[in-house]
Protein backbone atom coordinates (compact mmCIF):
# COMPACT_ATOMS: atom_id res chain seq x y z
CA UNK A 1 0.00 0.00 0.00
CA UNK A 2 1.73 3.36 -1.28
CA UNK A 3 0.81 6.19 -2.60
CA UNK A 4 -2.47 7.94 -1.58
CA UNK A 5 -4.68 10.60 -1.54
CA UNK A 6 -2.77 12.55 1.10
CA UNK A 7 0.65 10.91 1.27
CA UNK A 8 1.62 8.24 3.85
CA UNK A 9 0.66 9.72 7.06
CA UNK A 10 3.56 12.04 7.35
CA UNK A 11 4.51 13.94 10.23
CA UNK A 12 2.64 17.22 8.78
CA UNK A 13 -0.63 14.98 7.88
CA UNK A 14 -0.96 14.32 11.55
CA UNK A 15 -3.29 15.61 14.01
CA UNK A 16 -1.33 17.23 16.81
CA UNK A 17 -2.52 19.41 19.59
CA UNK A 18 -1.14 22.77 20.92
CA UNK A 19 -0.21 20.97 24.40
CA UNK A 20 -2.01 18.97 26.81
CA UNK A 21 -5.23 20.92 28.45
CA UNK A 22 -4.32 18.89 31.90
CA UNK A 23 -0.50 18.17 32.15
CA UNK A 24 0.31 14.80 33.33
CA UNK A 25 3.83 14.99 33.71
CA UNK A 26 4.14 11.72 35.62
CA UNK A 27 2.43 9.66 32.63
CA UNK A 28 4.30 11.22 30.11
CA UNK A 29 7.55 10.33 31.69
CA UNK A 30 6.73 7.04 32.43
CA UNK A 31 5.60 6.34 28.90
CA UNK A 32 8.58 7.88 27.35
CA UNK A 33 9.24 6.85 24.14
CA UNK A 34 6.56 4.86 23.60
CA UNK A 35 3.00 4.93 21.95
CA UNK A 36 -0.64 4.37 23.82
CA UNK A 37 -2.59 1.70 21.81
CA UNK A 38 -5.96 1.78 21.91
CA UNK A 39 -7.68 -1.87 20.74
CA UNK A 40 -10.80 -2.91 21.29
CA UNK A 41 -14.38 -4.20 19.09
CA UNK A 42 -15.72 -1.79 16.31
CA UNK A 43 -17.65 0.78 18.41
CA UNK A 44 -15.51 0.59 21.45
CA UNK A 45 -14.45 4.61 20.88
CA UNK A 46 -10.90 4.17 19.81
CA UNK A 47 -10.88 7.07 17.83
CA UNK A 48 -13.25 9.18 19.75
CA UNK A 49 -11.56 8.57 23.09
CA UNK A 50 -7.95 8.15 21.64
CA UNK A 51 -8.03 12.46 20.60
CA UNK A 52 -9.69 13.44 23.66
CA UNK A 53 -6.49 11.54 24.93
CA UNK A 54 -4.07 12.86 22.79
CA UNK A 55 -5.32 16.14 23.71
CA UNK A 56 -4.93 15.77 27.28
CA UNK A 57 -1.67 14.33 26.98
CA UNK A 58 -0.31 16.62 24.21
CA UNK A 59 0.78 14.00 22.12
CA UNK A 60 0.14 13.48 18.48
CA UNK A 61 -3.27 10.82 17.41
CA UNK A 62 -3.35 8.57 14.81
CA UNK A 63 -6.10 6.62 13.28
CA UNK A 64 -4.62 3.34 11.88
CA UNK A 65 -7.56 3.28 9.52
CA UNK A 66 -6.84 6.53 8.36
CA UNK A 67 -3.33 5.85 7.44
CA UNK A 68 -4.26 2.61 5.90
CA UNK A 69 -6.98 4.87 3.54
CA UNK A 70 -4.18 7.24 2.74
CA UNK A 71 -1.89 4.78 1.71
CA UNK A 72 -3.98 2.90 -0.25
CA UNK A 73 -5.50 5.77 -2.10
CA UNK A 74 -9.39 4.23 -0.89
CA UNK A 75 -11.60 3.81 1.43
CA UNK A 76 -11.86 0.56 3.75
CA UNK A 77 -14.81 -1.02 2.77
CA UNK A 78 -12.93 -0.07 -0.94
CA UNK A 79 -10.18 -2.24 0.13
CA UNK A 80 -12.18 -5.12 1.42
CA UNK A 81 -14.26 -5.31 -1.65
CA UNK A 82 -11.30 -4.91 -4.25
CA UNK A 83 -8.09 -6.31 -2.45
CA UNK A 84 -9.75 -9.27 0.23
CA UNK A 85 -9.28 -8.89 3.94
CA UNK A 86 -5.94 -11.03 3.79
CA UNK A 87 -4.56 -8.05 1.68
CA UNK A 88 -6.25 -5.32 4.07
CA UNK A 89 -4.71 -7.25 6.79
CA UNK A 90 -0.86 -7.56 5.41
CA UNK A 91 -1.09 -3.19 5.10
CA UNK A 92 -2.98 -3.05 8.28
CA UNK A 93 0.27 -5.02 9.83
CA UNK A 94 2.81 -3.28 7.66
CA UNK A 95 1.20 0.35 8.80
CA UNK A 96 0.81 -0.37 12.58
CA UNK A 97 4.20 -1.50 12.43
CA UNK A 98 5.58 1.73 10.65
CA UNK A 99 3.37 4.03 12.92
CA UNK A 100 4.88 2.48 16.28
CA UNK A 101 8.13 4.03 15.07
CA UNK A 102 6.94 7.41 15.33
CA UNK A 103 7.68 8.07 19.05
CA UNK A 104 5.08 8.59 21.73
CA UNK A 105 1.25 9.22 20.32
CA UNK A 106 -1.83 7.74 20.76
CA UNK A 107 -2.53 5.60 18.17
CA UNK A 108 -6.25 3.83 17.45
CA UNK A 109 -6.19 0.75 16.00
CA UNK A 110 -9.11 -1.21 13.68
CA UNK A 111 -11.18 -3.96 15.61
CA UNK A 112 -9.38 -7.08 13.83
CA UNK A 113 -5.63 -5.30 14.48
CA UNK A 114 -4.36 -6.47 17.37
CA UNK A 115 -5.18 -10.24 16.40
CA UNK A 116 -2.23 -10.05 14.32
CA UNK A 117 0.64 -12.46 16.69
CA UNK A 118 3.10 -9.96 15.17
CA UNK A 119 1.54 -6.75 15.75
CA UNK A 120 0.33 -7.98 18.81
CA UNK A 121 4.47 -8.50 19.34
CA UNK A 122 5.47 -5.11 18.11
CA UNK A 123 2.93 -3.15 20.85
CA UNK A 124 3.89 -4.86 23.50
CA UNK A 125 7.67 -3.81 22.32
CA UNK A 126 7.22 -0.13 21.95
CA UNK A 127 3.54 0.80 22.94
CA UNK A 128 1.56 0.16 25.94
CA UNK A 129 -1.77 -1.60 25.60
CA UNK A 130 -5.33 -0.67 26.19
CA UNK A 131 -8.35 -2.38 25.93
CA UNK A 132 -11.60 -0.35 25.49
CA UNK A 133 -14.12 -3.07 26.72
CA UNK A 134 -18.19 -2.32 25.54
CA UNK A 135 -20.84 -4.24 26.16
CA UNK A 136 -22.57 -5.47 23.41
CA UNK A 137 -25.52 -2.91 23.54
CA UNK A 138 -23.22 0.36 23.37
CA UNK A 139 -21.20 -1.10 20.49
CA UNK A 140 -25.14 -2.27 18.50
CA UNK A 141 -25.49 1.32 19.01
CA UNK A 142 -22.39 3.34 17.86
CA UNK A 143 -22.09 0.78 15.18
CA UNK A 144 -25.31 1.60 13.74
CA UNK A 145 -24.36 5.27 13.45
CA UNK A 146 -21.69 4.52 10.60
CA UNK A 147 -21.98 2.44 7.66
CA UNK A 148 -18.05 2.03 6.72
CA UNK A 149 -17.80 -1.04 8.69
CA UNK A 150 -17.25 -4.02 6.47
CA UNK A 151 -17.14 -6.63 8.61
CA UNK A 152 -20.47 -5.59 9.65
CA UNK A 153 -22.43 -4.75 6.45
CA UNK A 154 -24.44 -7.77 5.89
CA UNK A 155 -26.51 -9.75 7.82
CA UNK A 156 -27.66 -9.73 11.95
CA UNK A 157 -25.66 -7.02 13.45
CA UNK A 158 -26.04 -7.99 16.71
CA UNK A 159 -24.72 -11.75 15.69
CA UNK A 160 -21.77 -10.83 14.54
CA UNK A 161 -20.92 -8.38 16.88
CA UNK A 162 -21.72 -11.28 19.29
CA UNK A 163 -19.82 -14.26 17.46
CA UNK A 164 -16.58 -11.36 16.42
CA UNK A 165 -16.38 -10.61 20.74
CA UNK A 166 -15.95 -14.30 21.04
CA UNK A 167 -13.97 -14.87 18.86
CA UNK A 168 -11.56 -11.57 20.00
CA UNK A 169 -11.93 -11.29 23.57
CA UNK A 170 -9.35 -13.72 25.12
CA UNK A 171 -6.47 -11.72 22.55
CA UNK A 172 -7.98 -8.22 23.54
CA UNK A 173 -7.46 -9.27 27.39
CA UNK A 174 -4.10 -9.25 26.59
CA UNK A 175 -3.77 -6.16 26.06
CA UNK A 176 -1.84 -4.14 28.90
CA UNK A 177 -4.50 -2.41 31.27
CA UNK A 178 -8.18 -2.34 30.45
CA UNK A 179 -10.90 -0.14 30.66
CA UNK A 180 -14.90 -0.18 30.68
CA UNK A 181 -16.22 2.36 27.25
CA UNK A 182 -19.50 2.65 28.00
CA UNK A 183 -22.37 5.68 27.76
CA UNK A 184 -20.81 8.57 29.99
CA UNK A 185 -19.24 11.68 29.33
CA UNK A 186 -15.72 10.43 26.64
CA UNK A 187 -14.09 12.90 29.30
CA UNK A 188 -14.84 10.36 32.06
CA UNK A 189 -13.26 7.59 29.75
CA UNK A 190 -10.20 9.40 29.26
CA UNK A 191 -9.73 10.15 32.76
CA UNK A 192 -9.88 6.36 33.82
CA UNK A 193 -7.68 6.28 30.68
CA UNK A 194 -5.05 7.95 32.44
CA UNK A 195 -5.29 6.96 35.82
CA UNK A 196 -5.32 3.40 34.50
CA UNK A 197 -1.87 3.48 32.58
CA UNK A 198 -0.51 5.47 35.50
CA UNK A 199 -0.82 3.09 37.76
CA UNK A 200 0.13 0.50 35.94
CA UNK A 201 3.53 2.13 34.59
CA UNK A 202 3.88 2.88 38.09
CA UNK A 203 3.67 -0.51 38.83
CA UNK A 204 6.32 -1.58 36.04
CA UNK A 205 8.24 0.90 37.40
CA UNK A 206 8.68 0.18 40.78
CA UNK A 207 9.27 -3.79 39.80
CA UNK A 208 12.32 -2.76 38.12
CA UNK A 209 15.87 -3.37 39.78
CA UNK A 210 17.53 -0.42 41.23
CA UNK A 211 20.54 0.64 39.28
CA UNK A 212 23.72 1.88 40.56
Amino acid sequence: MTGGRNGVGGQADREKTEGPLVADPVLLERLGTRCIVLVGMPGAGKSTVGRRLAKRLGLPFLDADEEIERAAGMSIPEIFSSRGESEFREGERRVIARLLQTGPCVLATGGGAFMNAETRAAVARQAVSVWLRAEIPVLLRRVRKRADRPLLAEGDPVAKLEALLAARGDTYALADVTVESRDTAHETVVDEVVATLTAHLDAKAASQPAHG
